[in-house]
């Protein structure tokens, strides 16, 4: 095999080094004796290495300057022009840089590095090219002004800063060129630089996208080859110390504001990406756990080595997700699940707790690339250089975590930055957390509310009946709306509606202890007068007993609430009805919508003020809609609107009630209500004369013989089974006896037969209402009550006007 040719020693031949530019070094020891000669020391001075090596270095020297040895021999480096000898004897004046260090050979040893520049006529005028290239795309700012303080050259930097290319500028001033605080006086400054007072220091303000950020400038007079002051040059650099800290300040103060202005976690989310970008980095995303986890729970989850294999990961609900408009969209939008692997600088952050700044070529990035395609094509497709990653996190849960991207900014993210991205994700935590407990306090408020209300409308024979109720969507919480169907004795039902002041556990609390009264105030079957005037003596109370709660406006007690209280009577046909601050019910008769004229009275609560009963007789089949006041409150029309709005809603025919509320419904709002509503609509029915019976009944003993009678023959026309004959029989004998006994005329019995209830009814003119008693043994009488008590499934006594009704219910078994 043929070996290859010998490279030439002809130094000409080698490379056109001699053309442009080497470095001549050459080493001396303490005896000065040669002991380093590089390729660049040939060609400069000649000799090649086995002539040189070991010889005196003073064999170098046109003129040996031993004073020059000598500060070279005192200090770490020195620097000046020799006179060196060529091989050939031509004298080379040469700049050198000397350089002394220690050979660590020996205690003391030392020795001495000799460098100048091989520097021929193509590396002048390269270097002359260079150095226009430097000054055309330096990062830094700077610009050249002629004596007339004109614009001559200016940077890239400057350019860019100025938003205004060199041609542009060229010939103009800089108050022309950039009319913002301080122009006027570096103007000045570079006067005084032309008259020779030397470099200046001086403050401006250059970005006209960013005004109030400050520039520090350093003016130096530029002079020609016989010291004349020619021009002037400045330097500039953005002031940042105080400038980033204000930056970041302002930047914490728009988070206080911006973050958490509602109780929405997603929108929490969005709220962080739109304060980061582009203040803050060029794009956020921010992934939430489903179920925040412990810091024990989370740690046991992952591996703490970020090196190990991706075992099981992490699922994160990218909740939202920001980027510059014009840069390329991320490959998970907002919604899409990810699996974190451990290693991941997601999965990292979770594990370990805390933020960490990633660079480009980082190892867990450069694995996260190789791992996830869609990554990796995003990252090179942006251009993302620097990744901040920082944990969603209050005291010891974690809800997921906040990545910062950079991909236009050229500063890589920091320390400094990491405490700032810290503290966005700190402020977004804590509004999550916020946020999931006004969610549970929500959901356990709702959850009491509704343990409160009516989980399905009694059956009754007076009205039909339907509901809906709607609770608000406003950070305050559910309200106290709330509204009850009450049978009561007769046939008779109470609807009602009420409003508790307040929103919150209280105020469903409040609503409970309310309605719970109003029940108990109807099983004495009080008018609705009277009820509403017990009412505002317990909302007193109420009051009274929270009033040395901490917060004031908590220890209200249910001060303000509304009700109203309506009685029917299928009967007569007949609404009784009275309200306190409370809307009026709408009635619907034969087409015709109109409110019941009910006097208003006071809301709860106030004490000592009357209530006033209104009463009004219905046709059968007519319509009754109560409701709360958040259905007439809607935010895109006033009061009149809304009122016709409803009217037009109750007015239309429809087959069902529950047609009728969700129209209702559906016409009043166009979004979820700020206020509770609640709404109940009932049509009346009518128990005609051929199920009622009255008997008015002279007032003696006899006549009770009369009564059963009367009762039994009825039932018969009735077609009611035996049973329910014989047990009317013994009701109507004890209840008729008691009012010949202890009752006045007149006396009055009455029978009621609804679809499957019988109710046997005795007024008399006396107030003295009955009571049950334990009878003894050998004791006439005492045992009548408890007897209707024992057949009946309930019974009782109701209070009018005038004297008192005592009534009894069966409940008849179908055929």
């Amino acid at each position: 095999m043929e070996r290859p040719p010998t490279p030439p020693s002809d130094p000409a031949q080698t490379h056109a080094v001699p053309q442009r530019a080497r470095t001549a070094s050459v080493t001396v020891d303490e005896q000065g004796a040669v002991t380093g000669w590089s390729d660049g020391a040939r060609l400069l001075l000649g000799y090649p290495p086995a002539e040189i090596l070991g010889q005196p270095a003073a064999r170098l020297l046109a003129e040996p300057d031993l004073d020059a040895w000598r500060k070279a021999a005192t200090g770490p480096r020195w620097s000046g022009t020799v006179a060196l000898r060529h091989r050939d004897g031509h004298r080379l004046d040469r700049d050198v840089l000397v350089h002394r260090r220690s050979t660590g050979e020996r205690a003391g040893g030392t020795q001495w590095q000799v460098v100048s520049a091989v520097t021929g006529p193509a590396a002048i005028a390269a270097g002359q090219a260079l150095g226009e290239w430097a000054f055309q795309q330096s990062p830094c700012v700077s610009a050249v002004f002629d004596e007339e303080l004109r614009l001559a050259r200016a940077s890239v930097a400057s350019q860019r800063t100025l938003s205004l290319a060199e041609g542009m500028m060229r010939g103009l001033r800089l108050t022309d060129i950039a009319p913002y605080e301080g122009s006027a006086e570096a103007e000045a400054s570079m006067r005084r630089v032309l008259d020779g007072a030397g470099p200046q220091e001086i403050r401006l303000h250059l970005d006209p996208a960013d005004p109030e950020r400050t520039w520090h400038a350093r003016l130096m007079p530029l002079t020609d080859s016989g010291g004349r002051v020619r021009a002037v040059a400045l330097t500039a650099h953005a002031d940042t110390s105080q400038q980033l800290v204000r930056r970041r300040m302002l930047l914490l103060g728009d988070a206080g504001v911006r973050i958490g202005t509602s109780s929405d976690v997603q929108r929490t989310a969005r709220e962080l990406t739109e304060v980061a970008v582009p203040e803050f980095a060029d794009v956020c995303a921010v992934d939430l756990l489903d179920a925040p986890p412990r810091a024990d729970e989370l740690a046991r989850g992952h591996p703490q080595q970020p090196d190990a294999p991706p075992r099981d990961g992490v699922a994160l609900r990218r909740a939202a997700v920001r980027s510059l408009p014009d840069g390329p969209p991320l490959p998970q939008p907002s919604g899409e699940v990810l699996c974190c692997p451990p290693w991941s600088p997601s999965g990292r952050c979770l594990a370990e707790g805390r933020g960490t700044v990633y660079r480009g070529g980082d190892e867990v990035v450069s694995r996260w690339e190789r791992e996830d395609p869609r990554a990796a094509g995003w990252i090179r497709e942006s251009r993302t250089h620097s990744l901040l990653a920082v944990p969603l996190r209050v005291g010891d849960v974690t809800f997921g975590v906040a990545l910062f991207g950079r991909n236009r900014r050229t500063e890589p993210f920091d320390v400094d930055d990491l405490w700032l991205g810290e503290q966005l994700a700190a402020r977004t935590a804590t509004s999550i957390e916020s946020a999931a407990r006004a969610q549970r306090q929500h959901t356990t408020t709702m959850t009491l509310q509704r343990s409160l209300l009516p989980r399905t409308l009694p059956e009754q024979a007076a009205l039909d009946i339907a509901s809906r109720y709607l609770p608000s969507v406003s950070q305050a919480g559910v309200g106290g709306d709330w509204f009850d169907v009450i049978p009561l004795s007769g046939t008779r039902v109470a609807l009602v509606v009420g409003d508790v002041v307040g929103h919150g556990m209280r105020a469903a609390a409040t609503m409970g202890r309310v309605r719970t009264a109003v029940r108990t105030l109807a099983d004495v079957d009080m008018p609705p007068d009277e009820l509403l005037s017990h009412l505002d003596d317990l909302v007193v109370h109420l009051s009274a007993e929270e009033a040395g709660a901490d917060n004031a406006a908590e220890a209200a007690g249910g001060v303000g609430t509304t009700c109203l209280y309506s009685v029917y009577d299928p009967v007569t046909r007949r609404l009784c009805a009275a309200r306190a601050g409370h809307p009026p019910p709408a009635v619907v008769t034969a087409g015709t919508v109109r409110f019941l004229d009910i006097p208003a009275g006071p809301p709860l609560g106030l004490g000592g003020l009357p209530f006033e009963s209104y009463e009004t007789e219905l046709p059968e089949g007519s319509l009754i809609a109560l409701y709360t006041d958040g259905l007439l409150e809607p935010r895109e029309h006033d009061i009149d609107d809304a009122l016709a709005t409803m009217f037009a809603a109750l007015g239309r025919p429809a087959e069902t009630l529950d047609t009728v509320c969700d129209r209702v419904l559906t016409s009043m709002l166009t979004h979820r209500p700020d206020d509770d509503i609640a709404l109940l609509v009932a049509r009346t029915r009518a128990l005609h004369a051929d199920r009622v019976a009255t008997w008015e009944l002279p007032f003696d003993l006899a006549a009770v013989a009369e009564a059963r009678k009367l009762a039994t023959e009825q039932l018969a026309e009735w077609q009611l089974e035996e049973a329910a004959a014989f047990i009317t029989e013994l009701i109507v004998s004890e209840m008729v006896t008691n009012a010949f006994r202890y009752g006045r005329p007149p006396v009055r019995l009455r029978l009621i037969h609804d679809d499957h209830t019988l109710t046997c009814e005795v007024f008399d003119s006396s107030n003295t209402a009955p009571h049950m008693r334990r009878a003894h043994t050998y004791d006439e009488g005492g045992r009548g009550l408890l007897l209707i008590g024992q057949l009946t499934r309930r019974w009782g006594t109701r209070h009018g006007g005038t004297g008192k009704t005592v009534w009894a219910e069966q409940h008849l078994t179908e055929d």
